[in-house]
């Protein structure tokens, strides 16, 4: 009888701080990057009682690396003088090719990196970059009627059955 256990589930794998669901809304989204972020201490316990927002934070590329600017994390109670900004530039950590390759897409392509969300992952703080392209007002319209149809839909399924 040579039978394995079961896997264990490691409930604390990702845990999600904040997301951005205007991105989506804003951009056709093109493709997404998991990527670090360079953090000081006070901003990573503040981070961990789910104090951040990154509504109107945006990526930028300068000098060969990837900055993540306007993403507002409240100051830590008990920081003192140690604590940080809320707002500033936070650098963010990819490998090389990667940013090569983003490099091209936003400086020939016109396209925009966007935050869609930030977490820990066992630990350590992630951010998931996308590369979208900005959606026009009827894009827009078009998606809010689709999602009033399929309500619709469900409606009807859910008061049917």
């Amino acid at each position: 009888m040579n039978s394995k256990p079961p896997a264990v589930v490691d409930r604390k794998a990702r845990v999600s701080v904040a997301r951005n669901p205007r991105a989506t809304f804003d951009y056709h989204i093109l493709d997404t990057w998991e990527t670090g972020i360079v953090l000081k201490g006070t901003e990573v316990k503040s981070l961990r009682r789910g104090k951040a927002s990154i509504k109107e934070a945006y990526a930028r590329i300068h000098n060969g690396e990837i900055w993540l600017e306007g993403m507002h994390i409240t100051p830590y109670e008990q920081g003192n003088r140690y604590n940080h900004e809320p707002i500033r530039t936070r650098k963010l950590l990819m490998h090389r090719r990667e940013i090569e390759k983003l490099i091209g897409a936003v400086e020939q392509k016109g396209l925009s990196l966007v935050p869609l969300e930030l977490y820990f992952n066992r630990g350590t703080a992630k951010v998931v970059l996308a590369l979208g392209k900005g959606k026009k007002l009827h894009d827009k319209r078009e998606d809010l009627k689709k999602k009033a149809a399929d309500r619709d839909v469900a409606r009807a399924l859910r008061d049917r059955g």
